[in-house]
């Protein structure tokens, strides 16, 4: 049956008639049980019934038959999608007819029947196996015939799931289920070894994970699906990284939270990640206070269209904020943010303004204007190289634009501000670090100065996937054939995700008492070599034979490594373990405001030597003074 709903020709009947069609079946079937039940009793005689039990039969069937489908229908017995059939439904069955028990035997009792017990007996343990058989066995049909369309087709991919847990058990329900793609499971691999050797689903479970390439081979595997969403980072990345040796496409389950959202499907699988190989946990923060900070306040994101400021954006949306106000020199970046917050939660009261941190009268009018409790400061120039060649740009965008917005801040009653910052703030080796350590002086100048606003800072490593992190720079390279670009074979970073960073921030912005410099513990660094030569074979393809890896040399301002904390800052803990708090470090604010002003002249003056103006005021900060570049 056929039924067209205007250029959309659906083959599925509709709920309402399966519906209709089960009932009908369950009347069949209710009525066959107990007529089987008297021939089994009289030895399939039919002519040996007596006639008073036959009038029996007939006199007790319509109450037996609306009692049944009266209790199925409560029990939901018509709701359920059978085609997907579990414990779940086999349990509702189970129910249905404890109530039925019941129920018959009052029907017994009223219509005062004399039935041999075996006929009551017999005629409910039937009917209970039919009414089970019949909705398991459309599930079975389906299950066969998509087996017999993947036969058919010439090369279904051949799939090996990794975890034979719940997660890998649900996909794989899923993908034997599925009559959307045509694949053949042929293999699981679990550490535990007590699952070795037996079958999940009537799919064999053939070892651990010294096993997966030999499986691999010997099952003709194309695609390996790993799918145990909860395991840590560093179980995760060795298991992944023996995966790559097998040159199969990767895919992954997502986190454990849409295990428990229910979320987990063929169509949450996603390509393994590079982020997928940090080998550490993701850094967790209690969302709850976190929101509950936030929510009925007046929230302002400088740098709002940018990476971090973006996501700030969406995560800070769903709080429930009194108000978000968007700010960005860029209109196309602010634009993009603001229509996808519109849509996703069009009761939001959303602001998105243009503007510079540099206009001292811009930043002044929004502060007045719209008296933002929370103001998270994301506005910087951050790109290295760039920065090398125009370090006075560097110095009047983070360290003055961030030293009027705090002023600003402070002048019309903010309560808490929270700059980010980064990792290249320590000793640092170029301008833009230089001038982030500066952005930090300010904020703990500022602190001191203000009592009425806690300023803090957030210091964090490199974010992947952020705009012009070296990992989109990567996946362009390799699509383009390569050469992948490498500065030096031993330089290593920190990296972080950017839900992690925002995280992070918001974490800092819930403990700031005022004056914090908050550091994340990032795990081990990575080794940029490492990551590109992972992401090359992710991609399908073979290091330095595919695709190869050049080293270009370290660029102007650039360290093998970059650390998170100062040597004479102190360190203490906070209830995340992974967030840590840097100790102020004592300065002469009087000294420091006089060298503000003089960076701002000296800036607006365009000075060829910004550098050693800088390197007077950071004095952790050392360039190569032949490198400098003039303006």
């Amino acid at each position: 049956m056929k039924l067209v709903t205007g250029k959309k020709i659906s083959s599925e009947l509709p709920w309402i008639h399966k519906a209709f069609l089960l009932v009908f079946a369950d009347i069949l079937i209710i009525l066959s049980a107990y007529l089987l039940a008297l021939l089994l009793r009289f030895d399939f005689v039919f002519s040996s019934i007596p006639r008073e039990y036959l009038n029996g039969y007939l006199w007790s069937m319509p109450f037996w038959i609306i009692a049944t489908v009266v209790v199925f229908y409560i029990c939901r017995l018509y709701h359920s999608i059978w085609r997907l059939a579990s414990v779940a439904e086999l349990r509702m069955i189970l129910m249905a007819y404890l109530v039925l028990l019941a129920v018959y035997a009052a029907g017994m009792l009223f219509m005062d029947l004399h039935m041999p017990r075996s006929y009551y007996f017999m005629g409910y343990i039937i009917s209970f196996c039919l009414t089970t058989g019949l909705r398991f066995s459309y599930r079975l049909l389906r299950y066969y015939s998509h087996s017999m369309e993947v036969r058919e087709k010439e090369n279904p991919e051949r799939i090996m799931i990794i975890g034979a847990g719940n997660a890998g058990q649900m996909l794989l329900k899923e993908l034997l289920a599925s009559d959307k793609i045509a694949v053949r499971v042929c293999c699981i691999i679990d550490d535990n070894p007590s699952k070795q050797g037996r079958m999940l689903e009537g799919i064999p479970i053939v070892g651990g994970r010294n096993d997966i390439v030999r499986m691999a081979e010997k099952y003709q595997i194309t695609k390996i699906i790993y799918a145990i969403p909860a395991t840590t980072g560093k179980n995760r990345r060795e298991i992944l990284n023996i995966c790559k040796e097998t040159k199969c496409q990767l895919r992954t389950l997502p986190g454990v939270y849409q295990l428990v959202n229910g979320e987990v499907s063929v169509s949450k699988l996603r390509d393994v990640e590079i982020t997928d190989l940090l080998g550490r946990a993701q850094v967790k923060v209690n969302n709850d206070e976190i929101f509950a900070a936030i929510k009925g306040k007046v929230v302002l994101v400088t740098g709002g269209g940018g990476s971090i400021g973006s996501e700030l954006c969406r995560q800070i949306a769903h709080a429930g904020p009194k108000q978000l106000i968007i700010f960005d020199i860029y209109e196309n970046n602010a634009y993009e943010i603001q229509q996808e917050l519109r849509r996703q939660l069009p009761d939001l009261n959303l602001v998105a303004l243009i503007g510079s941190v540099r206009n001292t009268n811009r930043i002044n009018w929004v502060m007045e204007h719209y008296r933002p409790d929370v103001v998270f400061h994301a506005a910087a120039h951050k790109h290295v190289p760039l920065m090398e060649d125009s370090p006075n740009e560097a110095i009047k965008n983070n360290v003055l634009g961030t030293w009027k917005t705090a002023m600003a801040a402070a002048r019309y009653g903010v309560k808490k501000f929270v700059l980010i910052s980064t990792d290249k703030a320590v000793n640092p080796t170029n301008i833009m670090g230089a001038s982030k350590r500066l952005c930090e002086m300010v904020i703990q100048m500022m602190n001191r100065q203000h009592q009425d606003t806690d300023f803090v800072a957030v210091r964090f490593g490199n974010v992947l996937g952020s705009n012009g992190s070296v990992i989109p720079l990567f996946k362009k390279q390799i699509a383009e054939g390569g050469p992948v670009t490498v500065t030096d074979k031993n330089i290593i970073r920190y990296f972080m995700t950017i839900p992690e960073a925002v995280s992070l921030v918001l974490q800092a912005s819930y403990y700031a008492k005022g004056g914090e410099i908050f550091v994340l513990d990032m795990g081990e660094p990575v080794k940029i070599d490492d990551m590109a030569r992972n992401l090359i074979r992710l991609s399908g393809y073979t290091p330095d034979v595919d695709i190869m890896v050049e080293y270009t040399g370290l660029r102007p301002g650039e360290k093998l490594y970059e650390e998170l904390l100062m040597d004479e800052e102190g360190l203490t803990g906070t209830e995340n373990e992974l967030i840590h708090i840097g100790r102020p470090i004592e300065m002469d604010d009087e000294w420091f405001m006089e060298k503000l002003r003089q960076l701002d002249e000296a800036s607006k003056s365009e000075t060829d030597h910004m550098r050693a103006i800088v390197a007077e005021v950071v004095p952790t900060y050392h360039y190569k003074k032949q490198e400098a570049i003039p303006m």
